[in-house]
Parts: C-alpha cells; sequence; structure tokens
C-alpha cells in the first residue's frame, strides 16, 4: 500500500478550484485528467494545484533543510522532549544515511512535494496545447507551469543533486521509476523552463497577485545562471527586472514582510507563497513552528496577540544562533525588525531569554492559524544577485551602487573590506530566516569549512547555543556534513537506480 501511495504522487493530480481567487480550494475529485481538461477553467484549475505544494514546503520543511541546516539557527533543547531526533539531524548534520540514502522524513517529504508540483505541472503542459481557448490566457497558464517546475527542479538540484527528471505523466508504474539524471542535465531542464516562463508570463503589473510573472521567472533564471556561475547571463537578466520599474525596496524593512491580511505581494515583492487566515485550509502556521519552547501561553500572546493562545511544550525549532546576531553591524536596523526576545519561565535553558525570528511574527486572531506570506524572492535579492553578478565580472563600482542600495536602507554606510566578501554578508542578514543560507554556503564553496567551525563553536560551548547546564551534544553532532542530502529510502525502494 505504501509503494502505491507514493507512486499516485506521480500518476494523480488533485484539481483545486478557482472561485474567487487562486487561493480558494476544493476536494479533490475523482475526474481523471483525459475526462477533465476540456475548457479552460480546467487548465486554471490545475495550474492553482500546481501552486499547493509550496504552502507545505514552506510552512514544513524549507526552514528545516535551508536555514536550520545552517548556522543561522539552531534548536532549544528541551532535555525531557525527545521526539524531534529527525529534526536535531538535520540542524546537528548527523543525518543517518546508508550507500546514499536515508530514511529521514523530512527529506522524503521535501523531496515528495517537489515531484507533486512537477507531475501536476506535467500534466497541464502534456494537454494544453490540445484544448482551444484565448491565446493569451493559455501563454499565462503554460507560463506559470513552466515557472513551477524550474522552481522545483532548482530546489531539487540543490537538495541532492542528481534526481529523476520526469518531464511527461506517469500514466503506468514502470514510468514511475527513471535512472537518476547528471545534475548538468537537471540544471538545463531548469533554464528551458524559464526561460519559456520569462516569454510566456505577463509582468506583475497585469499578472492576478500572487501568482508567477516574468519578473519573478528572470529573478529564478537569473539565480539559477549565478549558481552556475554564468555571470553575465544572470547580469543580463537581472538589469531587465531592475530597468522594469515593476519592483522597489520598501522604505522600511520591517514593512517588506507580509502582514497577516495586508502588505502581502506588496511593491519589493517578486514573489511570495500565499496563506490566508481562516478556515479553508489555506493558512499558514509556521511561526508556531519557530518558537522556543516550553512557552506558557500568556508568553507566547505576548508574540502573537491571539486571542486564544495555548502553551507549546516538546522542543524549540529555528533559533536564532548566536551566530546570526554577531553577523549583524552595529546599527543595523534589521536586526530588531528581524530579531525578537522572549523570556521563558519554565526554560531549561539557564539564561531562559531566547532570541526568535520576528520578521515573521504578525499579530492575528486564532493560535496556529495565520495568514501571513512567505517570500521566496524580494526586490533586495535582485539588487545582491546583481552586486555578485558585476563583483564577478570586475565591474566593481556598478557593483556597489546595487549593495549600498541594499545596506541604506538598513541605515548603514559604505561597506568594509573585500567587495564579495561582503555581499556575502549582506545576503546573510538581508535575507536572515528566509532558507537562503545553506544554499548560499553550498554555491559560494564555503559549506564545509563554516560549518566545521560552527560545529566546534556549538561542542565548545553547547550553553551558549540553548542547551540546558549539564548537557551537550550528542556523539554524532556534526559528523555528516555534505553539500548534498541522501535521497529518501522510501522512493528507492520503488526504484533500482538508486
Amino acid at each position: 500500500m505504501k509503494k502505491l501511495n507514493i507512486l499516485f504522487i506521480l500518476l494523480g493530480l488533485a484539481l483545486p478550484a478557482c472561485q474567487d481567487d487562486f487561493l480558494s480550494i476544493v476536494p479533490e475529485t475523482s475526474l481523471s485528467s483525459a475526462t477533465f481538461f476540456t475548457k479552460e477553467a480546467d487548465f486554471q484549475q490545475a495550474v492553482n494545484g500546481a501552486y499547493v505544494p509550496l504552502r507545505s514546503i514552506v510552512n514544513d520543511r524549507a526552514w528545516l533543510l535551508g536555514e536550520m541546516h545552517s548556522d543561522n539557527t539552531y534548536f532549544a533543547r528541551n532535555p525531557l522532549f525527545g521526539a524531534t531526533e529527525q529534526q536535531e539531524d538535520i540542524a546537528d548534520f548527523a543525518i543517518p544515511s546508508d550507500d546514499g540514502i536515508t530514511t529521514n522524513v523530512h527529506v522524503l517529504n521535501q523531496y515528495r512535494l517537489d515531484y507533486q508540483i512537477i507531475a501536476r505541472t506535467n500534466q497541464i503542459l502534456s494537454q494544453i496545447d490540445d484544448v482551444e481557448f484565448s491565446a493569451e490566457s493559455k501563454a499565462n497558464l503554460k507560463g506559470q507551469a513552466f515557472f513551477l517546475r524550474a522552481y522545483a527542479y532548482f530546489e531539487l538540484v540543490r537538495y541532492f543533486g542528481s534526481v529523476p527528471l520526469h518531464l511527461t505523466p506517469v500514466t503506468v508504474r514502470q514510468e514511475a521509476a527513471l535512472p537518476l539524471s547528471p545534475e548538468e542535465a537537471i540544471y538545463a531542464q531548469i533554464v528551458q523552463d524559464a526561460q519559456e516562463a520569462v516569454n510566456l508570463l505577463p509582468p506583475k503589473s497585469v499578472q492576478e497577485a500572487g501568482r508567477a510573472t516574468s519578473g519573478a521567472a528572470k529573478t529564478l533564471l537569473a539565480n539559477v545562471y549565478i549558481n552556475q556561475e554564468k555571470w553575465a547571463e544572470a547580469e543580463a537578466l537581472l538589469r531587465e527586472v531592475v530597468n522594469s520599474n515593476e519592483y522597489a525596496l520598501m522604505d522600511d524593512y520591517a514593512d517588506a514582510f507580509p502582514g497577516n491580511s495586508s502588505n502581502k505581494n506588496n511593491m519589493e515583492s517578486v514573489f511570495e507563497v500565499q496563506f490566508q487566515e481562516g478556515s479553508a485550509g489555506l493558512n499558514g502556521s509556521f511561526i508556531y513552528n519557530f518558537m522556543p519552547r516550553p512557552i506558557a501561553a500568556e508568553e507566547l500572546v505576548l508574540i502573537t496577540g491571539t486571542s486564544n493562545p495555548q502553551p507549546l511544550t516538546g522542543e524549540g525549532n529555528n533559533i536564532p544562533t548566536p551566530d546570526i546576531i554577531a553577523a549583524y553591524e552595529e546599527g543595523d536596523e534589521r536586526e530588531e525588525a528581524s530579531i525578537g526576545y522572549i523570556y521563558l519561565d519554565g526554560s531549561p535553558w539557564t539564561d531562559g531569554v531566547y532570541p526568535y525570528i520576528k520578521k515573521f511574527a504578525e499579530p492575528h486572531s486564532l493560535h496556529g492559524n495565520h495568514g501571513m506570506n512567505w517570500p521566496i524572492y524580494r526586490y533586495s535579492e535582485v539588487l545582491l544577485l546583481l552586486a555578485e553578478a558585476l563583483a564577478e565580472q570586475g565591474e566593481t563600482g556598478e557593483a556597489e551602487g546595487y549593495l549600498q542600495q541594499v545596506r541604506e536602507r538598513a541605515g548603514l554606510g559604505a561597506y568594509q573590506g573585500n567587495l564579495l566578501d561582503a555581499i556575502y554578508r549582506e545576503r546573510r542578514v538581508e535575507l536572515a530566516f528566509e532558507n537562503k543560507r545553506w544554499f548560499d554556503l553550498v554555491r559560494t564553496g564555503r559549506a564545509m569549512e563554516v560549518i566545521t567551525a560552527y560545529g566546534n563553536r556549538i561542542k565548545a560551548n553547547p550553553l551558549a547555543y540553548y542547551y540546558p547546564e549539564g548537557t551537550e551534544p550528542r556523539g554524532n553532532a556534526f559528523t555528516n556534513i555534505s553539500l548534498y542530502y541522501a535521497l529518501p529510502a522510501d522512493e528507492a525502494d520503488l526504484s533500482p537506480h538508486f
């Protein structure tokens, strides 16, 4: 039964319907793809469904694999609670693996969610040209599908390296297990899909709020080129985004992040995952995942402002490290906007005053149910990517100008030291807690050195990293530092290829 369920991720297509906006969903139907795709509205519903896994990715997974798996955040140890070992394995660079395979459930779920996006977009792209409807609408829908497939494969190749390359719907069991394609082939397909999205998608000013745009596709493609060290190609795309006049920095850094029901898809937003507070199943709960624990109801309400606060037990995750706190320069206004502090009376940690991620902590009505969107790309990152692409080509003066735009918004003056190092430092604090840090360390060749030193600091002084007095890191902590995650064991059971 487990094998059949996994297979259906590739065979099946959930079909949420569009009502008032593309967030609205209805229960899955029993319609087959052969009978469902007959008109424009059907493809609209299917595209809506292709966005859906993004909510689970950013709410439950990406912060574990992209941020807590770095030196930016860690877990808040509770020795009375031992049910988060697999999350600790990610934070401690101690994920058990055997012959490139792991049983870590968070790795498995990330892998499956990305392939859900791929399966749904493959279904759309395989049939959309066979149905007659408005050319403009068809181009928009195809562009969104290409963007989402490119983004899903970009996540997979950065997490795993070589993965199976599915480009057509899986119709029989034998098609579900493909060989691993080399990274070069995955990147080539990402580039092709992203270029298609660039050509097909409208700009932000005319696109429905929250959907992929030409600017988002250009930013994604530029990000891919930078990972490939294709600096000139990235520069050209990023200049187009800057010169489009579709985006601008918010005057205040804190205002760059969506509120619970307002400020969404603002002028700095290039692409963000949409959430909506309420009972429709569109809400997020990620700020609860980020709370230090155990936290009493009267302590939690100081952050959330809910009418029904409830205590949170267990172990805290995604807690800002002393390292990221020290990375902010004196006078950097982003620190106060990004990191808050709270005293937990029942804390097992001697200090009891924990930092928490403040930039996403917006007041909302009900416990565990909020509507803040999650930023994937912001305009400030466009500026920093452009600065990096220019710096790598020796265009120092212009690169400094784009870097300085970001620094000035943060209340800072001229950077100090090496330009590329300054850009890396700026990315770390500007994009802190947005799941960029691990990817940045890997692509710039610094991951092994930085994480080894970070692990040594934790082992030398666990009390500074939220361990209660008398406790210390597990013996396997920082013993499996690798640039890629091992592939999921449950998927390996279905395939002879890995």
